[in-house]
């Protein structure tokens, strides 16, 4: 869901040829059977909705720990149609002016101004000055807080969310990704570095 504006946020896709020997089977004959598929790599930009979401959400906890290293923070962001809306559980002793972290964030990004209307070249899909910041955050509850963190050794603490992740390392780049990811990711940086630096 949400906006996308193609001036902040291209995504660099790049292809790369891997083969891939049958299993198997004698030498001789795997060299003739060897099968070839493309393996590809996409990376967004910063103004992308996914990553403006993170950004949000990043700097809301960084501005809680920055405060406060025991908060608790579970936050969630939302984008759409010149609004940001930040929700969930966070419990600190921080004050934070959730809006003004929210358009710090926009504004970092580059996304100045809006038009509520699809046909304009102007508008970038966001405003920082004019966006619609809902915030809808209440603190921890105590369930969670029983069962993640309260009573606990801090050799025992959990989390509120449980993830798994899986991934490899290869050996096509020197900071152990697939050489699509990591050119896609360079591609993508380097198109946020010239668009910042007014070259494009």
């Amino acid at each position: 869901f949400g906006w996308h504006s193609s001036a902040l946020a291209p995504p660099s896709v790049l292809l790369s040829r891997l083969s891939v020997p049958a299993m198997a089977e004698p030498a001789l004959k795997k060299a003739k059977t060897e099968r070839v598929f493309l393996f590809s790599s996409e990376s967004v930009n910063e103004g992308h909705p996914d990553k403006v979401c993170d950004q949000v959400s990043d700097a809301v906890l960084d501005t809680c720990l920055t405060e406060d290293p025991k908060s608790k923070v579970a936050c969630e962001t939302a984008t759409k149609d010149n609004m940001v809306m930040v929700a969930g559980e966070i419990t600190t002793q921080a004050k934070i002016d959730y809006e003004k972290v929210v358009r710090g964030v926009v504004e970092k990004i580059g996304f100045d101004s809006y038009e509520d209307d699809l046909s304009s070249v102007d508008s970038k899909g966001l405003c920082d000055e004019s966006c619609e910041v809902l915030v809808r955050i209440n603190k921890q509850s105590p369930d969670i807080a029983g069962g993640v963190h309260v009573g606990k050794s801090d050799m025992d603490v959990g989390a509120g969310d449980q993830g798994i992740m899986f991934g490899y390392a290869s050996d096509e780049t020197e900071d152990c990704m697939p050489l699509t990811h990591s050119m896609a990711t360079r591609l993508g940086k380097k198109l946020t570095d010239v668009r910042k630096s007014g070259l494009l």
